[in-house]
């Protein structure tokens, strides 16, 4: 693989007023320390206008910085711990919610996910632009489904016979109004359910049940200005199955793709119905959930 001048690479971003360039970092899900903050800052003061910019894919910029200080702002940031991202034909900054962590309603863990798929494919070059992002239920704040590849944490509730008292508070909490009291007793609208768990988390008398949460992933989505949902290709059991998955991913547009056409766009040019087959059939029995 060639070695990418610095000045080429995705993170330094060439602005309206060519003497400048913005400079993107590399900050997987989002999570930094005070002292990389506080380390920012002085670079943003020493070497930009003394401003960052947030962006949407919850990294950092740092702009208006002269072109000639690129190796310098490289060299700080790289002992700052939050070195220069992607933004071109690569695998950019890797996306994620809070997860189990922190969210009441996360069925899944997502920071530690997307620091190791960081540590394996941030930066690597592509034929086009791959985003990830990981979402820790079907609430989707990390809009994981309108991304090249997309993980969503789901999990299917249940009732045990006999146990539930019809209180009604899960019918209150559904926001799909996939519950229902009939004749006293709840009933689940299998059609309706997205498996976010919060009628789960709402019952009062901790009745409703869960199976262990999956990972359900998406290929094919994009954001922008013609949107659009990406494709469910599997739903595996664990971390370690996501990361399998994700990699036959990365491999097969690697190796597929080609440039200046966005993903979604030549996906079944690229056969991915074929794609999707060879998936199911790599993986074991065991390793899938074929209920959602």
């Amino acid at each position: 693989m060639r070695r990418i001048p610095l000045l080429e690479k995705g993170g330094i971003i060439t602005e309206k007023n060519t003497d400048f360039c913005t400079v993107r970092l590399r900050i997987p899900a989002g999570v930094i320390t005070p002292e990389q903050l506080k380390g920012i800052a002085k670079i943003a003061t020493q070497f930009g206008d003394g401003s960052v910019h947030l962006t949407t894919r919850q990294t950092i910029e740092i702009s208006h910085i002269n072109p000639d200080d690129a190796q310098k702002v490289n060299d700080r940031l790289i002992k700052n711990g939050t070195p220069i991202g992607s933004e071109r034909n690569e695998v950019v900054n890797i996306t994620a919610c809070p997860g189990t962590e922190r969210c009441r309603l996360a069925q899944i863990e997502t920071i530690s996910l997307a620091k190791e798929l960081d540590s394996i494919y941030a930066g690597k070059e592509m034929p086009v632009k791959v985003r990830i992002a990981i979402s820790g239920c079907s609430n989707s704040c990390s809009s994981e489904r309108l991304n090249e590849i997309g993980v969503t944490g789901l999990v299917k509730p249940f009732r045990e016979p006999g146990l539930c008292t019809g209180c009604g508070t899960c019918v209150q909490y559904c926001r799909e109004k996939a519950i229902k009291i009939i004749s006293g007793k709840i009933e689940l609208n299998e059609e309706k359910c997205v498996h976010c768990g919060m009628c789960i988390e709402s019952c009062p008398f901790h009745i409703i049940r869960a199976d262990p949460p999956v990972y359900h992933i998406t290929v094919g989505g994009r954001r922008g200005r013609h949107p659009k949902i990406g494709r469910h290709l599997v739903t595996v059991k664990s971390p370690e199955d996501v990361k399998y998955v994700i990699g036959r991913i990365v491999q097969w547009v690697y190796r597929q793709a080609w440039g200046d056409i966005l993903l979604p766009d030549q996906i079944d040019d690229i056969d991915y119905d074929r794609f999707k087959k060879e998936i199911l059939e790599s993986l074991l029995p065991d390793q899938i959930e074929n209920r959602y």
